[in-house]
């Protein structure tokens, strides 16, 4: 598997044990329980070529399994049809 590659891993994982939304944290943002790292901060860094070590050495409360769950989250908010049926009827 190259770095590029979504592991089978993050496909399975179940992001629910790890992602939470709460409107007292973020305004309710998807964040890494018990922190204040949202989701998107985690896309964010690795849409800008951070690495996984990257970015646990700069948050280490952050582990590889929040970042594959941040990922895990973000496919399956992606998989949902409704959310492709709506951006592509505001295109």
């Amino acid at each position: 598997m190259n770095r590029y590659t979504i592991s089978e891993e993050a496909i399975r994982m179940d992001w629910r044990d790890r992602i939470i939304s709460d409107p007292e944290i973020l305004l309710g943002k998807p964040v890494v329980k018990g922190t204040r790292i949202s989701v998107e901060l985690i896309l964010g860094w690795l849409a800008n070529d951070w690495t996984f070590d990257t970015i646990i050495e700069a948050y280490p409360h952050i582990t590889r399994e929040d970042i594959l769950a941040a990922l895990a989250f973000a496919a399956e908010m992606l998989h949902d049809e409704q959310y492709i049926a709506k951006y592509k009827a505001s295109a």
